[in-house]
């Protein structure tokens, strides 16, 4: 059975230790975005392709720039994605609003296309990565974010299954974001309000 802290353990006033309460946008995205369990292919394409670009960078620049990648991308529909040319590609690198590195444009383009075909292949993405984790979300039980890990047993097999289907910029550690930011894994805090809100939900 598990363990659900009570109200005076994870107050609403607590968050995780991460987030830059000054920062609206790292606000928001931790209190009603990070950790909710995905179900919509769009949206996993979305946090793909997010959690690619920000691969060595801090996550708040990733955030301030993720309206420009929604213009760039197509609102990450992975079916107009996988069908650009490599001048619309090249043309990405002139644009401002996005992280200009060549390697992780070229990543999102290609893994559009294999995204397409583990969706033709399981009928949904959606399908395809909640096996890793069984179905439901993996629960941590940290008390500080020191004791978070950047990888797990279930992001290394993701990222290795990944790779074998034609994905690139995707190894464990990426992997293990996405698991984060998808929800397949609750790693707020103990002490965070939403820690709590995510098991009862």
């Amino acid at each position: 059975m598990k363990k659900v802290l009570t109200r005076s353990a994870a107050s609403p006033n607590k968050r995780c230790l991460w987030v830059n309460v000054d920062d609206p946008l790292s606000l928001e995205y931790h209190d009603r975005e990070w950790g909710v369990p995905v179900h919509s292919d769009p949206k996993h394409f979305e946090v793909l392709v997010l959690s690619g670009a920000q691969a060595g960078l801090n996550w708040s620049l990733v955030l301030k720039k993720r309206e420009g990648y929604r213009r760039a991308f197509d609102s990450f529909d992975p079916e107009r994605v996988a069908r650009y040319s490599e001048i619309q590609t090249r043309s990405l690198l002139a644009d401002p609003q996005i992280i200009r590195n060549r390697m992780k444009i070229e990543a999102a383009v290609r893994n559009a296309r294999a995204f397409l075909k583990i969706q033709a292949e399981f009928g949904g993405f959606n399908s395809y990565c909640w096996r890793f984790v069984d179905g439901k979300p993996k629960v941590g039980r940290w008390k500080a974010t020191r004791q978070i890990p950047a990888t797990s047993p279930e992001s290394e097999a993701l990222s290795k299954d990944l790779k074998q289907r034609g994905f690139s910029f995707i190894g464990p550690t990426v992997a293990y974001a996405y698991m984060q930011a998808a929800g397949l894994v609750n790693d707020h805090l103990v002490i965070c309000f939403r820690y709590r809100e995510l098991l009862s939900e």
